[in-house]
Order: structure tokens, then C-alpha cells, then sequence
């Protein structure tokens, strides 16, 4: 097998080191932003990383403590504590085990392609800014200001020395990621010079014991339910949406598929066992992962080492890690970004819809100023707008007489948002006595198309004129008979199965006005 080849092993164990030094600061600053302690949030990375490693749907995905949970569970903490947000962690974690039950995993694939790059590319801006705060330092009376003169340059060179770094070492051949590679590098130039610049340790000690098993220290009744429950809904919510696009993005990149239900199942699990830990709980990380993938991640060896890497930091080399500089770690995640903000889709803007650009840039805007949840929901919303749009502008009718009947060949589908259009295709008071609607190259979709088919039966039956309909296809056949609509009166189609010609019942559907 592959994963015994020791060159393979190695470099696995290698990039879930790259991972675990990237891990260290960010657990600890969306610990920071949810208003917890820092080791909630690492311990949260670490049980959360080690369960998805394990089980997850995608193996080379990361999951730990991330930004977009950590934003919804701040008014929780500051108005409830911090034992009501391990009991709603707890909570998410079931809710995210009932999407993988009931495999609801699978509607990510009604996420379109400009949905996807507005949401790569709005967490890859996500990512550029939060790097920002690293160039804050705290001032004596609590507060945070730019840095400047030498100490911004010195930030400054050492962040552009690793992206450098990143850069040129892969050049080399060396079995070592990249990343890797330009951590250590800075890290040793910094040490070994004494230079002045933030380090691991200027954000906050990340030096701890064990995560011990912790029930949530809640009343067990109704109104804590009623706290908690919106929250959990909200951040199973996110959490599945973020998972979810990150299996895809990193299926593209390793070439898999599948996986998603597995993915909740697992999310699920890691979320309720960390609320029983203390942890804050967590999902997939795009940046990480892509350092993951990049480093040469791609077997679950790779995720269950950046995750034992970091339980040994908290338990071991706590003071080792807390010296390495901030910048080492900031030029790492720049490149995330460069690497994880989809630039073709830029050059791409003119030859698509451009619908499809207005919702790759509306998704971008929106992750960036709100949510991701929030911004796949606006982007799948107004892409579903656009397609029903364009499909209701499809449908027509090619006409002919034949033996004094009428026939409308109808092409398109008939749905609520082509209603109208189908119905300004007939004339009931200039049409012969008998019209036939062919739909052999059309599908009846909905209510909104069965009230539609007896709407124009109706005009003609008050007109002393008949209405059939021939070459249904058996879904449509399926929906009209069980609204009472169809009327059979003539032989089978030897190519469909069902009657050519249907009478159309009206009335069935008049109760729905």
C-alpha cells in the first residue's frame, strides 16, 4: 500500500507538522474572538482535527476551531457563559450526525459553480484580513495599534522572506513542505538574531494538560433548550455548509468524489465529543487544508498527525512553539490566500453570463462582510432566480392542423415562472373545436403548471372546445393523474407507455384560487 512507503509516510508526517504550527495561532485568536480561553480553542483543534482525520469524508481535509463559528458563538458566551456554548456545541454536533443520517449532505450539489468561486474566493480575502491583526500590538492601556517604523519593517521582511521562501524551496526537490521549510528558516533567523518581533507566545500561553471529560454545567430543562437551540441550529448550519464546500474544493484538487454524508457523520461526532471535552467546537479550514494539500497531504496520516502535533505542543513544547515569530506564520497564510483565491475567475468574467459574474462577486461580498452561511444561501437563491428566469423565457409552441384538430407542440418546461408565457400561446376563441397539447418535448414540473393545464382546458370548455394532451412522459403523467386532471380515452403509445391522447378534467384544481 502506498501509505507504508516510508518516503510517502514521512512527507505526511511532515505536512501535519505544517499544519499543526499554522493551527497553533489561529485556535488561539478565534479563542480570542469568541471570548474564551485560549486552550478552549485548541483543544477544540485538536479533537475536533484528530475525529474528521479519522472518519471524515475527505481524507487531507483539516478541521479544527475556525472564524465563522467563532463569530455567531461570541454573544453567547458574553450573555450566557461559557458552559451554555459547550452544551449548544453538544447540541450541533447531533444535529450535524442527523444530516448525515439522513444524508442530507447531498444537497451540496445544488451549489452552482459561481457560488463556489465567490465562496473561495471571499474566504481567501477572510483569510488576507485576519492575517492584518498580527500587525496590532497591544498598548498600555488595553489597546491595539498599528505597528510602525522598525518594528513594521522588520514584520514586514520577515513575512515577505517566507512567502519567498515557500516559493523557491519547492525549486529544490527537497522532501520538506514548503511551508515547513520557510517556518523553520525564519524561525532560527529570528532566534539567532534576537530580533524584536511577535511571536507565538506574545498572543497567549498555549502550555496545558490533557482535555478532560466535562459535562456542560447547564439546567437541563426547556429554557435552556430554548437558549441554546437557535445557536446550534446556526452553527450545525455553518459548519456542514463550510465542511461541505471545502470536501468539494479539495476533492477537485486530489481528484475525489463522494463523501459527503461521511463528512457530516463525522463533523457531527468530533463536534459533540468536543462540547464534552471543553473544546468550542469547529469545522473544515480551507486555509489549512490547502496548506495540507499542498505540503503533499493526502492520506488521513496527514490530518491525525497535525493533530497529535498540536496535543504534544499544549503537553510538551509549549515554550518551543511560543518562540517561533508571528510572521513566519503570516507569510504561510498569505500564501493560502494566493493560492486558495480563484484568479481565473477573474479572466473568466467577461466570457460567462453575466448573471454568473454578479453572483461569484455578490458571494465574495457577502463572506466577506457577513457569513459564509449566509452568502451560499443569498448566492444559491439568486442563482436558482436566474436559472427560473431563463427557463421561463424558453417556453414556445410550434403549431400545425392536422384532420381539423390543432396541435401545440409545446417546447420547455412548464413551471410556476412559465405559466404565463404557455398560456399566451393558445387562442381559444380562433382555434378549432379540438387542440392537442404535445409535450413531448416539454415536462410539467408543478402546481403552478397543473392550474395552468386547467386554466386553458377551462377557456376552451367554456368555449365548447376540447382539450388533450398527448405524450406525457411518465413523471408527468405521475403528477397529472394524481390532481384528477387526466381523462384516458385513447389506445397506449407503443413509445411512451401511456395514452396518446388524455381528455383534461377541469375543476380539480379550482379550490386552489
Amino acid at each position: 500500500m502506498a501509505e507504508l512507503n516510508p518516503f510517502l509516510l514521512g512527507r505526511e508526517t511532515l505536512a501535519g507538522l505544517t499544519v499543526a504550527l499554522a493551527l497553533v495561532p489561529e485556535a488561539v485568536a478565534f479563542a480570542f474572538v469568541a471570548g474564551v480561553a485560549p486552550l478552549v480553542g485548541l483543544y477544540a483543534a485538536f479533537i475536533v482535527g484528530l475525529v474528521t482525520a479519522l472518519f471524515g469524508g475527505r481524507p487531507g481535509m483539516i478541521s479544527g476551531a475556525t472564524g465563522a463559528l467563532a463569530v455567531v458563538m461570541v454573544s453567547l458566551v458574553s450573555e450566557h457563559g461559557v458552559e451554555y456554548l459547550f452544551a449548544t456545541v453538544v447540541l450541533m454536533g447531533i444535529l450535524q450526525i442527523l444530516a448525515g443520517v439522513f444524508r442530507l449532505g447531498k444537497f451540496i450539489r445544488l451549489v452552482p459553480t459561481p457560488v463556489m468561486l465567490g465562496f473561495v474566493n471571499g474566504l481567501a480575502i477572510v483569510i488576507g484580513l485576519a492575517q492584518l491583526g498580527q500587525f496590532r500590538t497591544a498598548e498600555a492601556n488595553g489597546g491595539h495599534a498599528w505597528m510602525q517604523g522598525g518594528e513594521l519593517a522588520i514584520m514586514l521582511g520577515l513575512v515577505a522572506l517566507t512567502m519567498a521562501l515557500i516559493w523557491f524551496v519547492p525549486k529544490l526537490k527537497v522532501p520538506v513542505p514548503a511551508p515547513l521549510a520557510g517556518i523553520a528558516v525564519v524561525a532560527l533567523l529570528v532566534i539567532g538574531l534576537g530580533l524584536d518581533t511577535p511571536r507565538v507566545g506574545d498572543l497567549a500561553s498555549i502550555e496545558g494538560g490533557l482535555p478532560a471529560f466535562h459535562l456542560p454545567l447547564v439546567p437541563l430543562n426547556w429554557e435552556t433548550f430554548t437558549i441554546i437551540a437557535p445557536y446550534a441550529v446556526i452553527l450545525a448550519a455553518i459548519g456542514l455548509i463550510e465542511s461541505l464546500l471545502t470536501l468539494n474544493l479539495v476533492g477537485e484538487i486530489v481528484d475525489e468524489r463522494g463523501g459527503a454524508s461521511q463528512e457530516c457523520l463525522a463533523q457531527g461526532a468530533a463536534n459533540t465529543i468536543t462540547g464534552f471535552f471543553g473544546g468550542m467546537g469547529g469545522c473544515a479550514m480551507i486555509g489549512q487544508s490547502m496548506i495540507n494539500v499542498r505540503s503533499g497531504g493526502r492520506t488521513r496520516l496527514s490530518g491525525l498527525s497535525a493533530a497529535l502535533f498540536l496535543l504534544s505542543f499544549i503537553l510538551f513544547a509549549a515554550p518551543l512553539i511560543e518562540m517561533i515569530p508571528l510572521a513566519a506564520l503570516v507569510g504561510v497564510m498569505f500564501m493560502v490566500v494566493i493560492g486558495t483565491f480563484a484568479w481565473r475567475s477573474i479572466l473568466i468574467m467577461r466570457k460567462i453570463p453575466l448573471a454568473d459574474s454578479f453572483v461569484i462577486v455578490l458571494v465574495t461580498a457577502v463572506t466577506v462582510a457577513t457569513d459564509l452561511a449566509a452568502a451560499v444561501v443569498v448566492g444559491v437563491i439568486v442563482s436558482a432566480l436566474v436559472y427560473a428566469w431563463n427557463n421561463a423565457r424558453r417556453i414556445h409552441a410550434r403549431t400545425r392542423v392536422e384532420g381539423g384538430r390543432k396541435i401545440y407542440a409545446v417546447d420547455g418546461p412548464l413551471f410556476f415562472g412559465s405559466t404565463d408565457g404557455f398560456i399566451e400561446l393558445f387562442d381559444p376563441n380562433e382555434d378549432p373545436e379540438e387542440i392537442i397539447i404535445d409535450f413531448a418535448d416539454s415536462r410539467v414540473v408543478d402546481q403552478s403548471a397543473l392550474q395552468a393545464i386547467e386554466d386553458i382546458a377551462g377557456k376552451y370548455e367554456q368555449r365548447g372546445k376540447r382539450v388533450s394532451l398527448r405524450h406525457l412522459s411518465h413523471d408527468c403523467h405521475r403528477l397529472l393523474n394524481r390532481a384528477g386532471q387526466l381523462v384516458v380515452e385513447e389506445d397506449d403509445d407503443p413509445d411512451y407507455g401511456l395514452a396518446v391522447d388524455y381528455g383534461v378534467r377541469t375543476g380539480s384544481l379550482s379550490g386552489a384560487h
